[in-house]
């Protein structure tokens, strides 16, 4: 059983969309095992995004992650780091098709609503940059 990291970015929390998320990734039979809603402080999220630093929208991801809360959370199921991110749609809501978390409710492509891992081992460093082991419900 898998586990990756997902976080409902500032935008998404402001038009109160945490639970219509949530709701999608629960009927596709994930467990979430952790959450919290929570102002991330800036060094969290420089070492969160640390490999975009020095990119031209670096700054301005900075600010925006931490210009009001987040959802952050872990999620169990089988496959789920690549379902997950099919069922988020691309990073650039343009590209992002219907049906897809990013193409309902995504604005543009700095205010995409949702982040998830990549990569198995990029789901492990990040739930241990945001969640303590015993934060984490286990059945």
């Amino acid at each position: 059983m898998e586990q990756t990291f997902l976080m409902i970015k500032p935008d998404a929390v402001r038009r109160g969309l945490i639970g219509r998320i949530i709701s999608r990734l629960e009927s596709k039979g994930f467990h979430m095992v952790a959450g919290k809603f929570i102002v991330l402080p800036e060094d969290l999220v420089e070492k969160h995004y640390q490999e975009h630093e020095g990119r031209p929208y670096y700054q301005d991801l900075i600010s925006f992650m931490t210009s009001g809360p987040v959802f952050a959370m872990v999620w169990e199921g089988d496959d789920i780091v690549n379902l997950a991110r099919l069922m988020m749609g691309p990073t650039d809501p343009e590209k992002a098709a219907p049906g897809t978390i990013r193409g309902d409710f995504a604005t543009r492509m700095n205010r995409n609503v949702i982040h998830g891992s990549d990569s198995l081992k990029s789901a492990e460093r990040e739930i241990r940059l945001f969640f303590s082991e015993d934060e984490l419900v286990r059945k």
